[in-house]
């Protein structure tokens, strides 16, 4: 009976713990994936993505969660359309073949409570490699605007584009991308 009852006080843990886990989805409206790269040598240029979307999973009490955010490249904005036409073509975007971007993380890393980072497979033009982002100021509530449940944070991260075979003009313009993503997103 005691081995029953053990049983049973275990399972019900593992499905307490299964339930535990929020999720929420990527508020749209603020959440922009901002890239800046070095141009010549002179100046630091930057481009964002318009249209994001995706889903958050978080188990606060174990320390757990996974990120699956898609970045549309189409929307690509560097904030004239013949620099935007120049940069969605082949040999950079590429965005008639490629229309998407992907993060997804498995790994969440906490650090007193909070996430500060997260570890992942970033795909850019068909190629998948492996990413950690840091994650700055995290933090968790209701908006005080609509009262909603949400969640936010800053995340960032540096790839070489060569290594998702983007290599033209490098080194005139860097390989090195740093990439920067203000993420809210709302409890489902």
């Amino acid at each position: 009976m005691k081995k029953v009852f053990a049983t049973l006080v275990l399972a019900s843990s593992f499905a307490v713990s299964a339930f535990a886990a929020d999720n929420y989805a990527i508020d749209s409206n603020h959440t922009f994936p901002v890239f800046e790269v070095n141009h010549l040598g002179y100046s630091t240029q930057h481009g964002r993505f318009n249209k994001t979307s995706g889903k958050i999973t978080l188990d606060m009490a174990a320390k757990k969660g996974s990120v699956d955010l898609t970045i549309d490249v189409a929307s690509l904005d560097m904030g004239f359309p013949l620099w935007d036409e120049h940069m969605a073509a082949e040999g950079f975007f590429n965005t008639a073949k490629f229309p998407t971007m992907t993060f997804k993380s498995n790994k969440l890393v906490f650090k007193d409570g909070k996430v500060v980072a997260a570890e992942g497979d970033f795909t850019m033009l068909g190629v998948t490699k492996p990413l950690t982002v840091t994650v700055k100021g995290f933090v968790c509530g209701d908006n005080p605007m609509n009262k909603k449940p949400m969640c936010g944070a800053n995340i960032s991260g540096t790839i070489k584009r060569s290594d998702f075979g983007m290599s033209k003009y490098v080194p005139a313009i860097s390989d090195d991308i740093k990439i920067h993503v203000p993420v809210e997103a709302y409890k489902e």
